[in-house]
């Protein structure tokens, strides 16, 4: 019943949306050619034989068909018309020639799209053709089909992994990184049965496709990465660890623990690819310290440069003078004694008197009152020499503390007083 449960809105009574897939939609594009200018009533006739030539004009060029054209022209032939196009690419894919087998092939990804029954089937029997001409076709076909056909073309992307024909393993393994977008979690399963293989080659290959499915398919990606991380081979888990710091923008709790053992490999490309997702961490985790701590004393140079490349970033000007000085006791490099030397130094207490002064506060500015009284005094203000006063900056000054008497303005006509009238002056006595 849990099955068959949909969750809906009560309002609208239409299914609630529970997330995006994370599959990419895949589509087969149709082939471009001639075939495109047959008209839809020749198409078939044309396939089966029935129509020696055809002439068409295509692009501004005139092009005498013949029947492998009209066999890939099949893929024309959309809904009811579909029928008879299988049922025409079915004895294309059977004829005794080889070009109309390849020409049968090359339609086969498409025309699946409308109708499939047994076209898989005679995939499958091509793929082992005696022609080379048409295994090779059948070889591209199947890396066309699968992300469109996974479950159709399973059984054969198994085997084709494991050919031991070049040409058919490289179209496999094209067709199974196209699964890993469309369907991951089926190319999950082919992944993890490709690392139980005693092919080193095959667990590298697989590992290298490792990337493209972490993100998408959860903790199968995860699981994988980490037995992948435990592989006897060096460049299996080389691939592994590089998808690491993508996993630890995604998952830092994931990227932590497995990060953590990648830290103690064997395999000093291993180590750096661990360093590098540990740097993608949280720089206030503290787990994040403790790995970045242990990774500066490791016994790998590049990864103890990584790692002390990244302690002026996590820690204090305090702190990190502690950790630098417990470092040079064991340092042996010379680059990363000089740094952990710079780090460890005070400028403050042991610096040039240049690099100490850049220490210094600067003092407080004097304010104006306090600065023209002082000099009033005579005293010198700060680091200031007095400056002398001239006899034109006393004059100035002198004019400046003393106000200006109003003039007084004479009238036109004067007042007579009443000793001037009674004819009193001081003269007279």
């Amino acid at each position: 019943m849990s099955k068959d449960y949909i969750a809906r809105d009560p309002r609208t009574g239409k299914p609630l949306s529970v997330g995006k897939s994370r599959r990419k939609k895949q589509y087969i594009e149709s082939r471009e050619g001639p075939w495109l200018a047959i008209q839809d009533a020749d198409i078939i006739p044309l396939a089966n034989g029935d129509i020696a030539d055809y002439n068409v004009s295509w692009r501004s060029k005139t092009f005498n068909l013949q029947r492998e054209d009209g066999i890939i022209g099949l893929t024309r032939l959309k809904g009811n018309r579909a029928i008879a196009a299988h049922e025409s690419l079915l004895k294309g894919l059977e004829d005794e020639k080889p070009s109309i087998r390849v020409a049968a092939l090359k339609a086969l990804p498409e025309v699946a799209t409308q109708k499939s029954d047994e076209l898989f089937d005679w995939l499958s029997v091509l793929l082992d053709d005696d022609d080379l001409a048409v295994r090779q076709a059948a070889s591209e076909a199947l890396s066309i089909s699968a992300p469109v056909f996974p479950s159709g073309v399973d059984i054969m992307i198994h085997n084709e992994l494991r050919s031991y024909d070049a040409n058919r393993s490289k179209h496999a393994f094209k067709g199974l990184e196209q699964l890993c977008e469309a369907w991951p979690e089926v190319a999950c399963d082919h992944i993890d049965e490709l690392f139980l293989e005693t092919d080193a080659n095959l667990r590298l290959r697989g590992a290298k496709l490792l990337g493209k499915v972490l993100l998408k398919s959860g903790h199968i990606g995860w699981d994988l990465v980490s037995w992948a991380l435990n592989d006897d081979n060096a460049p299996v888990r080389r691939a592994a660890a590089k998808t690491l710091p993508k996993l630890a923008k995604a998952d830092t709790r994931i990227a932590t623990i497995l990060s953590e053992r990648a830290l103690s490999d064997s395999d000093s490309q291993v180590r750096i690819s661990a360093v590098k997702a540990i740097r993608s961490l949280d720089k206030d985790s503290g787990r994040a310290r403790e790995l970045i701590l242990k990774g500066a004393s490791s016994k790998d140079v590049e990864v103890r440069r990584a790692c002390i490349e990244m302690l002026p970033i996590l820690y204090g000007e305090d702190v990190l003078r502690g950790i630098a000085i417990d470092l040079l006791k064991t340092e042996t490099d010379d680059r990363l004694i000089k740094s952990l030397t710079d780090f460890a130094s005070d400028d403050s207490l042991e610096g040039t008197e240049a690099q100490k002064n850049r220490f210094l506060a600067p003092a407080p500015a004097i304010p104006k009152l306090d600065r023209e009284v002082a000099e009033a005094a005579g005293k010198s203000v700060g680091l200031e020499p007095i400056k002398p006063k001239t006899v034109e900056d006393t004059a100035k000054s002198q004019e400046t503390q003393q106000p200006k008497q109003p003039a007084k303005v004479t009238g036109l006509y004067r007042s007579v007083s009443q000793d001037d009238m009674m004819g009193y002056h001081d003269d007279d006595y």
